[in-house]
């Protein structure tokens, strides 16, 4: 590769020189909140990485030996399991956990293998289970994992009754996830999510049921996968049909200590470099589907960084997203909570947008313990009105590596599966280009692909532990 270049310090804090999201958030009416203020201007380094951090299975053992077991890890929704008896497997690399709702309401995870044999003890997600059983022999444990007994106990005298409990795992719970780790001294979930909790106070995903769940394999190291989805610079090549209303290049991307990043992309904004390609009435054709009605309103004249068409287009999702909600969200909330893609990541793989309106949440973890292959869930969380019976949660979606996304369209809508798409013809070929590349590393950029840098950094900071 090409000799370091020094950079001087108006090259490590390069910005577009257009306007940035912070003066968009000077145009709103109502007061802004804290967490979208913040911007923390990240700069770490230039360096580049070597590509074996995705091709080499000696780094993905790395990986699962001392990173997987040891994070916090979303496993499913608090609804999976509302029951006493209710019970729901989380699979990541080697390792299974059985995370169960105990007689007490309490919930509890064991690691999902049978003391005996080893065979799994329970599979998927199901209900009304008294107690923990084997299939195999019949080695029975209680939903708390004290062991119950088995067939034949006279046979097994060395066994020591009291300390034959299912090893546990802990949980933890938060904005209706149920999380685990396997580390028995980790830190609590509350500390290692950092500013997470105080950020989602405004935008509480308690409050939420699960309107679609499309889980889909991909054939790319889950790091490719996760880095495609914490930067938005891709957008410009990958998604052209967003150009026109979304501020791709203006994006504001902040990373806070080791387990939290963010990148907040504006809507109802031209991206910079297109500005004189689109007008103000495109912006609002092609986020409205061409309603003539509202691109009338806009052909009056232009008004300075798409704030004419953001406008517009707020109104639409006050009142869509107030009626979902039974309250008016006008009254208190700004345009960049309704139309603004506000996405975190809670590392490794926890990533939840925040907002008023339907908002996705991604998880990526290794296929099975397949180090080039990974599995993607992108859930919709949706609001109801306070007071209402919640809503049954959807069913899951489950596509294989061959399958695109547009198989789900039914459920995710054709405009989201298509960008889904586009996505994943890249990936796979990401990680072929990876096996082939004679460089031997990859090249970030400093402040749009900041995020990915941070997670690396994190990442060894686990490996060299």
């Amino acid at each position: 590769m090409n000799e370091k270049i020094k950079l001087t310090p108006e090259q490590i804090a390069a910005r577009n020189p257009s306007w940035n999201y912070q003066d968009l958030l000077d145009g709103e009416v109502n007061a802004v909140p804290d967490a979208l203020r913040a911007s923390t201007e990240p700069y770490l380094g230039s360096d580049n990485l070597p590509i074996e951090r995705w091709t080499s299975r000696e780094f993905y053992d790395l990986e699962v030996e001392k990173m997987w077991s040891k994070t916090w890890q979303m496993a499913c929704r608090e609804s999976h399991i509302a029951n006493p008896g209710d019970y729901h497997v989380y699979d990541v690399a080697k390792y299974s956990i059985l995370v169960v709702r105990n007689e007490a309401g309490e919930i509890k995870a064991h690691h999902n293998s049978c003391l005996h044999r080893g065979r799994a003890l329970k599979r998927g997600t199901g209900t009304d289970a008294k107690e923990l059983r084997c299939p195999y022999h019949g080695f029975t444990w209680s939903l708390d994992g004290d062991f119950v007994g088995a067939p034949c106990q006279w046979d097994f005298p060395h066994v020591d009754e009291e300390n034959f409990s299912l090893p546990a795992v802990k949980t933890a719970t938060w904005g209706g996830w149920v999380f685990i780790n396997m580390d028995p001294d980790a830190q609590e979930l509350e500390e290692y999510m950092g500013i997470l909790p105080e950020h989602f106070k405004r935008w509480p995903a308690e409050r939420r049921y699960v309107a679609m769940h499309v889980q889909k394999v991909i054939n790319a190291n889950w790091k490719a996968v996760v880095e495609a989805f914490i930067e938005s610079y891709h957008a410009l090549i990958t998604h052209p049909q967003l150009l026109p209303y979304q501020g791709i290049e203006n994006s504001q991307y902040d990373v806070w200590g080791d387990n939290v990043s963010r990148t907040i992309t504006s809507s109802g904004t031209i991206t910079p470099s297109h500005e004189d390609q689109y007008t103000q009435a495109d912006t609002v054709s092609y986020i409205s589907g061409g309603d003539s009605a509202l691109v009338s309103q806009t052909q009056a004249g232009e008004s300075t960084e798409g704030e004419l068409a953001r406008d517009v287009l707020a109104k639409l999702n006050y009142a869509e997203f107030s009626a979902a909600a039974g309250e008016d969200l006008s009254e208190y909330s700004t345009k960049a909570e309704l139309m603004d893609a506000i996405l975190y990541l809670l590392f490794p793989n926890f990533a939840p947008w925040a907002g008023f309106g339907p908002v996705l949440t991604y998880r990526h973890r290794p296929n099975g313990n397949d180090h080039k292959s990974c599995v993607m869930d992108i859930f919709i969380l949706a609001q109801y009105p306070e007071g209402e019976e919640r809503p049954a949660d959807a069913t899951t979606v489950r596509l294989e590596a061959e399958q695109p996304f547009s198989d789900a369209e039914d459920v995710m809508g054709a405009g989201l599966a298509r960008v889904f798409d586009q996505d994943g013809s890249n990936l796979p070929q990401v990680q072929r280009g990876m096996e082939a590349s004679a460089a031997g590393e990859i090249v970030l950029g400093n402040y749009q692909e900041v995020r990915i840098r941070q997670f690396h950094r994190t990442l060894d900071k686990y490996l060299n532990a």
